[in-house]
């Protein structure tokens, strides 16, 4: 009997669905069965930040960007949470399987690369979105800061922990053990988030590290983020989503990629 199926068409559709929703509900729950280290750690460290700043610095700082140093500092540390989270869900999610041997539950089933990639950013952008409501609820409670521009806000929240999910995963299949992951984690992802206007604007640096922070895919996500809650910004917002959003395509190819070839997963 001939096959009329074409080519690339499986019997439950070109997307695994259920497979896919499986994959993103178990990447939740697993974040979820341990809220109070996903969600309300989160929170307290932002808010110690917060603290430690306020009684360090004070108004003694004066404006930055026409804004108070406290209002302004809120976006970056809020956006330095989300994608510090966002990597860690899909990093510590991966590497985990992979050193507890497991991986197998997750390639076994009949997803392709492109599900497996959407499954666990999808998992980190939900971690990453609920911490960056809680931190903006708090930060709109105890600072009055609010939200000036809701949707760059929430576009650059979601491109940024997009982002940082995709690297997460680069990372998890880079690394052959923990200890190896936490060295990306403490030596890049965390030097780049800190510098990258966090706590400061630009304008402040010489001219030579100015030039090296436009080169930096962090300075965007988190000037977006200043941008969309306060108002203010270093660069524009439709460049820095041009930026953002092509850093975020060319790590998600790779992602896909990698997992098209089984890149130290099926060795």
């Amino acid at each position: 009997m001939t096959d009329h199926v074409s080519m690339g068409v499986r019997r439950f559709g070109r997307v695994n669905w259920l497979g896919l929703q499986t994959l993103i509900l178990r990447e939740i729950k697993r974040f979820m069965n341990v809220w109070s280290q996903t969600v309300m750690a989160p929170l307290i460290n932002a808010g110690l930040f917060l603290l430690i700043f306020t009684i360090a610095i004070g108004s003694r700082r004066g404006d930055v960007m026409g804004v108070p140093f406290m209002q302004f500092l809120a976006p970056g540390i809020l956006t330095m949470t989300v994608i510090q989270n966002a990597f860690a869900n899909s990093s510590s999610s991966l590497t985990s399987a992979k050193v507890q041997g497991n991986i197998v539950d997750t390639l076994m089933p009949p997803l392709s690369a492109f599900e497996l990639v959407a499954g666990y950013v999808i998992g980190a952008l939900a971690r990453g979105l609920l911490v960056a409501v809680v931190i903006a609820l708090g930060s709109w409670l105890f600072l009055g800061v609010g939200v000036a521009h809701p949707v760059w806000a929430l576009v650059f929240v979601t491109v940024g922990a997009v982002f940082m999910g995709g690297l997460g995963i680069i990372a998890a299949m880079f690394a052959k053990k923990f200890d190896q992951l936490s060295a990306i984690s403490n030596f890049i992802v965390t030097p780049l988030s800190f510098l990258s206007g966090t706590f400061y604007s630009i304008d402040a640096l010489p001219p030579v590290l100015q030039t090296l922070s436009h080169a930096n895919p962090f300075f965007y996500i988190i000037d977006g983020v200043r941008y969309g809650m306060i108002g203010v910004s270093d660069s524009s917002p439709w460049l820095g989503l041009c930026v953002a959003s092509a850093a975020s395509t060319a790590v998600l190819m790779v992602c896909w990629y990698w997992f098209k070839i089984g890149f130290r997963l099926k060795s």
